[in-house]
């Protein structure tokens, strides 16, 4: 028996909403997977990216400008000073740290005229009252527009009091003078460093060289202060 056009149609607008219900849950279904798997790529991609981020944070470097800039183009020349107790206690400190930061600035702060670090040392030893003569007296004596003067005011390797346990630390000012201004025995930049080193407490003598304690003090002071002086890079995770 055929069935009759109305019937047909009456079976088809009955099987519609139907349809129409499982075709919407498909796509629902669709863009719902679609969503998830979207969130999931981004979540992915971001912890990605965070994570490079992170990585360049932490084993790359900035650059910094440096803070006083008018040795370039002049003649300078860096000397430095302790306490006679300093002196005492940890001989050759002054010379190593004079030194070290007057060839770094040779290097890097372009200036017109510097003293060979091993001739100005040797000046400087033959002329032992330099440290109380004026500060215009002593760049006359030295022959340079710019005087870049470092006094150590604190220098130990322990903890006071307690020679088994490293706590090293140095502090200093360091001062720069223009022998060609105005004034030339005040101080045109001045800045104080201080830096330790173990970074954490509780090293001994068995865990640490004293050598080691004592050469990088030095050699995180030198940094601190030649970098005032020329643009630099410092790496981005640091530890003074």
């Amino acid at each position: 028996m055929i069935p009759s056009p109305k019937a047909s149609m009456n079976n088809q607008a009955k099987s519609t909403p139907k349809r129409l219900l499982r075709t919407s849950a498909t796509l629902l279904g669709i863009t719902a997977a679609t969503l998830t798997a979207l969130s999931f790529s981004g979540c992915v991609i971001g912890a990605a990216v965070g994570g490079m981020a992170e990585s360049y944070r932490r084993t790359g470097s900035t650059s910094y400008p440096a803070e006083y800039e008018r040795i370039a183009g002049k003649s300078f020349a860096v000397v430095c000073s302790a306490s006679r107790v300093i002196e005492a206690e940890h001989p050759g400190i002054t010379s190593r740290i004079n030194m070290r930061v007057n060839n770094r600035l040779i290097q890097n702060a372009n200036p017109s005229y510097a003293i060979p670090s091993a001739d100005l040392l040797t000046v400087l030893y033959n002329t032992p009252q330099w440290p109380a003569m004026t500060r215009n007296e002593v760049a006359k004596l030295l022959g340079v527009e710019r005087l870049i003067v470092i006094e150590i005011v604190d220098y130990r390797l322990n903890e006071t009091g307690n020679q088994y346990v490293w706590d090293g630390a140095i502090a200093g000012i360091i001062t720069v003078f223009e022998s060609d201004s105005a004034l030339p025995n005040d101080p045109i930049y001045e800045k104080s460093i201080s830096i330790r080193f173990p970074d954490s407490s509780g090293f001994m003598k068995s865990d640490i060289p004293g050598a080691a304690v004592t050469a990088e003090l030095s050699n995180r002071f030198i940094n601190r202060a030649a970098w005032l002086f020329y643009e630099h890079d410092e790496p981005n995770i640091i530890p003074y």
